[in-house]
């Protein structure tokens, strides 16, 4: 492959919720660099503990030590992100203790090193004020699915990265027109599965906030094609938003965007281990990838 002017940054799921796989991940990472591919590095790796009423992203799950998680952060050079994208948060739910303690743990004044990925004007006005050491990611649960709206966010100051809806990934002919500050702004969902014409996306994620927020609701039931099936890689990638490695090295970095983001808080282990491997690892080392972290006697995949 021709040697690439860029970087690709990759935003991983999992913060707390892949504890585990990424304590065996990352040491691969740094020891056997050659495993991977050269124009790639992991930016930040996001998620949210269980019961956070600020969260709007699927329930989190896993390691209910934050402490642990940043510390592993810190040991590789990796922002953390917090996932706080309720949409339906009000005034009484700003004081929430467990909450505003993890923003002052994840804040480091003046560096800006770790983020919080955000949907709420409110909480963001809350943050801005009391935790000025955190940078913000405007969040895909937006569904900002046309691009004048999406162009509206990019352009705001206080964002220094947004997530469009996945159906914006393919307009290139508007994304190319974009300035390079503003492609640098610009975080690609690469891997959703949800039926490219769903129409009750936003609905799914008010859902979530509201069950966050405690409200005793049912499921959103989805209603698109073999919904039943649940989420499926294979079928992702016939999604015509997906973002495949070819796209990446071969129309994205050329166009001058380096920021993607996996999805994949909700799946489990297993299944995130093989988004790994197919965006970061070359495809002659995957198995030697795999063997390390499934013969690792200290995790559990699922």
């Amino acid at each position: 492959m021709e040697k690439l002017n860029k970087k690709v940054y990759y935003h991983l799921p999992g913060l707390f919720e892949f504890y585990e796989l990424y304590c065996v991940f990352l040491p691969l990472y740094r020891k056997h660099r050659e495993y991977f591919y050269e124009w790639c590095e992991i930016s930040s790796i996001y998620g949210s503990p269980a019961d956070c009423i600020w969260g709007g992203g699927r329930a989190g799950f896993g390691s209910d030590n934050p402490e642990e998680a940043l510390e592993l952060m810190k040991e590789y050079g990796i922002s953390a992100r917090l996932t706080f994208s309720n949409s339906l948060l009000r005034e009484e739910h700003l004081s929430d203790r467990k909450c505003n303690e993890l923003c002052k743990l994840f804040e480091e004044t003046g560096q800006k090193r770790n983020g919080v990925i955000i949907y709420s004007d409110l909480l963001l006005d809350y943050i801005k004020k009391h935790y000025k050491g955190l940078y913000f990611v405007s969040s895909t649960t937006k569904v900002l699915t046309n691009f004048e709206e999406f162009l509206n966010e990019v352009k705001k100051e206080d964002f220094k990265y947004v997530v469009p809806d996945f159906r914006l990934n393919k307009a290139f002919d508007q994304l190319k027109k974009l300035s390079n500050v503003e492609k640098d702004k610009v975080e690609f969902l690469c891997n959703e599965c949800c039926w490219y014409g769903c129409k009750e996306r936003k609905q799914c994620y008010e859902t979530v906030s509201r069950k966050n927020l405690g409200e005793n609701i049912s499921e959103h039931i989805c209603q698109a094609p073999e919904a039943d099936q649940g989420y499926r890689f294979s079928k992702a990638m016939k999604n015509p938003g997906f973002i495949s490695v070819d796209d990446i090295k071969n129309t994205y970095l050329p166009m001058g965007f380096s920021n993607f983001k996996i999805e994949g808080r909700s799946l489990g282990s297993a299944l995130v281990l093989e988004f790994l491997l197919y965006y970061m690892v070359k495809p002659e080392y995957q198995i030697h990838v795999r063997e390390e972290v499934y013969l690792d006697n200290m995790l559990d995949l699922f």
